[in-house]
């Protein structure tokens, strides 16, 4: 019988094999990928990056979830609350006469001048209503006449239908058709329906202005080119998050066409714009103002402009917001620099081309057909 040591030798006897020692070999400690081998700190390592995976797996989804998710934009009934239209049409607005919030050159005249047989800067028929700029003084020194209105009666939703006939353009104006809350701005929000600077020859710009959180950088069904996507006033120099639409949708273009309609819906789903031209305005849009009929967003195209609720709450961002309309000159947009004479290649400086060429002025008006506004019930 073999009798171990202490280190387990044993000897072999006989058999042709001698007189052998062997020892036993020491037990294993096993591999050292084996769970059961892992001191401490590789136990935490392991939880740490197992809790890594696990949170990167979570935000993935929801990051997923929230770039899917869409607004409901169930249809809504609506009914013909306002409109603006006839000789009577700037009787509903307030004229602005302080000094322009966005450094124009320009001279907002109270209604008494605008009506003036002398300036002729606002005036209506049953047909129309047209806004315009002066085209008289020929040494507009300290800034030309122009006019801007606000109406009187304010909305927290809507559908609001604007027929345009014509939009205004030329080297030195800036052109907005929009609703804001000018007392609370911009804690209220901006809608830009329609805007344009000089020769306004790349198309419409639609944009919202708002106070902090309220992205875009979400799931939209639109036809413009988004432009920014953050709204605030405070960011991308006051940029807000505007849309491009194309080229015919303002300006000479625009114009040539008579013009057409743009649809703004304001809704806590969100706030969509659509631009149809002249001969493609939808069947449920009655361009007869007799006409009472409620239109029907849900089965028109795809708007050209697309501002979800997704990440901005549309109900706390847009109150009493009243319909404003204006020709600028000069300002912030369209007198600086890089846009005046860089990419509108407009001649001199700004200011001086205000103020000595009157005649320049002929092609900046508004005219509108009418203006309604349709309210959910």
């Amino acid at each position: 019988m073999s009798n171990y040591s202490n280190k387990s030798s044993f000897a072999l006897e006989g058999h042709g094999y001698g007189s052998q020692s062997f020892e036993k070999p020491a037990p294993s400690n096993g591999s050292k990928w084996s769970p059961r081998n892992w001191s401490k700190k590789i136990w935490i390592i392991v939880g740490v990056v197992a809790a890594m995976i696990v949170a990167v797996i979570i935000i993935g989804a929801v990051v997923g979830t929230q770039k899917s998710a869409y607004p409901d934009y169930s249809p809504l009934s609506y009914t013909l609350q306002d409109t603006y239209h006839g000789s009577s049409f700037f009787d509903n607005f307030d004229y602005f006469t302080g000094y322009d919030p966005t450094h124009g050159f320009v001279h907002y005249v109270p209604a008494a001048t605008a009506m003036s047989a002398q300036y002729n800067l606002t005036y209506a028929s049953q047909s129309s209503a047209i806004l315009r700029v002066d085209t008289t003084d020929e040494n507009a020194s300290t800034g030309r006449y122009s006019v801007r209105i606000s109406s009187k009666k304010q909305y927290d939703q809507g559908l609001f239908i604007f027929d345009v006939l014509n939009s205004p353009y030329g080297c030195s104006t800036w052109n907005a058709l929009w609703l804001a809350d000018e007392t609370d701005w911009p804690l209220k929000g901006e809608i830009d329906v329609m805007e344009a600077v000089n020769k306004a020859n790349t198309g419409v710009q639609t944009t919202l202005h708002t106070s902090n959180n309220c992205k875009m950088n979400v799931k939209r069904k639109e036809t413009g080119k988004a432009l920014t996507t953050n709204c605030c006033n405070e960011t991308d120099s006051n940029a807000g998050c505007g849309v491009q639409g194309p080229v015919d949708s303002y300006g000479a273009g625009f114009n040539a066409n008579r013009g057409g309609i743009y649809a703004m819906e304001l809704r806590d789903a969100g706030i969509r714009v659509w631009f149809f031209a002249r001969n493609s305005i939808p069947s449920n849009i009655p361009t007869d103002v007799t006409n009472t009929t409620a239109p029907d967003p849900s089965v028109w195209p795809e708007p050209l402009a697309d501002f979800p609720s997704t990440h901005c709450d549309i109900s706390s961002h847009f109150k009493n917001q009243s319909i404003i309309a204006n020709i600028d000159l000069c300002g912030d947009w369209a007198g600086s620099t890089s846009v005046y004479s860089t990419q509108s290649g407009c001649p001199g400086t700004c200011s001086n081309f205000v103020a000595t060429n009157a005649t320049a002025f002929d092609t900046a008006y508004w005219e509108w057909a009418s203006w309604r506004v349709y309210t959910a019930s």
